[in-house]
C-alpha cells in the first residue's frame, strides 16, 4: 500500500564535515565525491560472498512464520493476560523479520533460490496482504544511482529538512496500515474492475510499498502482469474471506482485533525502521555513490536490539547500498571485512552508529534546525 505522506520539503540540505565535499553553486547543497579506495574495497573483498545460501533463505523464513503465527494463535485464544502479551509481542517479531524478506525478494535472482519467491507469496505476501508486487518494480528504483533521494524515488522524502510535526504523523500513521491494505484488496480490487480510471489510481497510487506521495508505479506489462494479477486476486479473495469469516462469527471478534493490532504493530516497528534507514539529508538533488552511503545508516554490532528491529539484513543498511547485490546472511562477514580493511578515516566507517535512541534524536535534531 502506497503510505505515503504529504509532507512539504525543505529548502537546502545540511553541510558535511567531508573534506572531500564540495557546494554545488547557487543550489546550497554539499557534494561529496565517490570515495573510491572504499569502493574498490567493498567490491574485492566480497566477491565470493554473492551467492545465495537457499537453506538459510527457507530455514529462517520457515522459523519465522512458525513463531508468528504460532504466537498469534496463542494471543487470540489465550485466557491469560500476560500469556497473551509475551504471545503478542513474539507474533510481531515473527512476522515482521519474515515480512521482511519482501525485502529479499525484490533483489534475488529467483533461479538462485528457486520457488522462494513463490513459497513466501504463499506463506507471507497474501496472508498478510503485502503480496511481492508491492515491492518488485518499485525498490529497484530507489537503488537507481541517479534517482536515489530525488523526487523520482519511491522510498525517500527528506525527513530530516521537514516539520517537527511530520516525524510522528510519519509513525502514527502506519498503524492504519492493516486497515488500508484490506480496503486496498477487498474493496478497491474488485470495484477497479468495473472502472478503468479507479483501476489506473489503484495501479499507480495503492500498488507500492512507497512513501514518497509523489511517485506514480506504471503498470505491469507481460510476464509480470500475469503474476501481479495471480496474487492480487489470491489477496483479494483473502481479504473478503476474513471479513466475511468476522461479520459471520467464524472468526471470533477478539481474534480478528488480534490480528490487526498484532499487525499495527509490526508496521509501526518497520516504519520506525525506516525512519532511521537513512538520514533523509538530501533535497532532490542527484548524489555519487559514496554521498548515498553516507546518508544510509549501519547499526553493527556489538548492539543487540538492531537485530530485532532491522531484521534480515536490515541493519547493514548503508552497506547494502553499496552492495544491494549481496544476500542478507552475508552482510554481517562483509562489514568485518570491509571495516578491517580500511582506515579509521575511511567514509565507510562514518555510516555506522551504536543504536536507535541515537538516531532518532538526530533525526529529531534536525528538524528543529531552522533551514
Amino acid at each position: 500500500m502506497d503510505t505515503s505522506l504529504s509532507l512539504a520539503r525543505g529548502t537546502a540540505a545540511p553541510a558535511s564535515a567531508n573534506p572531500s565535499a564540495s557546494a554545488t553553486p547557487g543550489a546550497g547543497v554539499v557534494r561529496i565525491a565517490d570515495d573510491k579506495a572504499m569502493l574498490r574495497a567493498a567490491a574485492d573483498l566480497t566477491r565470493d560472498l554473492v551467492k545465495p545460501r537457499p537453506a538459510v533463505y527457507w530455514g529462517d523464513l520457515i522459523a519465522s512464520m512458525l513463531l508468528g503465527y504460532g504466537a498469534l494463535f496463542v494471543a487470540a485464544t489465550s485466557d491469560s493476560t500476560a500469556v497473551t502479551v509475551i504471545a503478542a509481542i513474539a507474533s510481531v517479531l515473527g512476522l515482521y523479520r519474515g515480512l521482511s524478506f519482501i525485502h529479499e525478494v525484490s533483489h534475488m535472482k529467483h533461479a538462485s533460490v528457486p520457488n522462494f519467491r513463490l513459497g513466501w507469496n504463499i506463506l507471507v505476501g497474501v496472508p498478510m496482504l503485502t503480496p511481492s508486487f508491492m515491492y518488485e518494480g518499485v525498490h529497484n528504483l530507489h537503488h537507481a544511482k541517479t534517482r536515489y533521494g530525488t523526487v523520482e524515488d519511491p522510498e525517500y522524502l527528506p525527513l530530516a529538512l521537514m516539520k517537527p510535526w511530520t516525524l510522528p504523523l510519519f509513525i502514527v500513521v502506519s498503524a492504519l496500515a492493516p486497515i488500508a491494505l484490506l480496503i486496498r484488496f477487498a474493496i478497491l480490487s474488485p470495484l477497479s474492475l468495473l472502472s478503468p480510471k479507479l483501476r489506473t489510481m489503484v495501479v499507480e497510487r495503492y500498488s507500492a510499498l512507497a512513501i514518497n506521495p509523489q511517485f506514480r508505479r506504471r503498470a505491469p506489462e507481460g510476464e509480470a502482469k500475469a503474476y501481479w494479477n495471480r496474487l492480487e486476486i489470491a489477496a483479494s479473495l483473502w481479504a473478503i474471506t476474513l471479513i466475511a469469516i468476522t461479520v459471520t462469527g467464524v472468526l471470533p471478534l477478539r481474534a480478528f482485533l488480534t490480528i490487526l493490532g498484532v499487525a499495527s504493530a509490526f508496521a509501526v516497528l518497520n516504519q520506525v525502521r525506516t525512519l532511521v534507514a537513512h538520514l533523509w539529508e538530501n533535497d532532490g538533488e542527484t548524489m555519487t555513490v559514496t554521498a548515498q552511503y553516507l546518508d544510509t545508516v549501519n547499526v553493527p554490532p556489538p548492539a543487540l536490539l538492531p537485530a530485532l528491529w532491522a531484521p534480515v539484513g536490515l541493519r547493514y543498511h548503508a552497506l547494502h547500498h553499496l552492495l544491494p547485490g549481496l544476500p542478507y546472511h552475508a552482510l554481517g562477514e562483509a562489514h568485518r571485512r570491509i571495516s578491517a580493511e580500511l582506515d579509521a578515516m575511511s567514509p565507510y566507517h562514518k555510516a555506522s552508529y551504536p543504536g536507535l535512541p541515537g538516531l532518532v534524536s538526530k533525526i529529531a535534531r534536525s528538524t528543529m534546525v531552522r533551514r
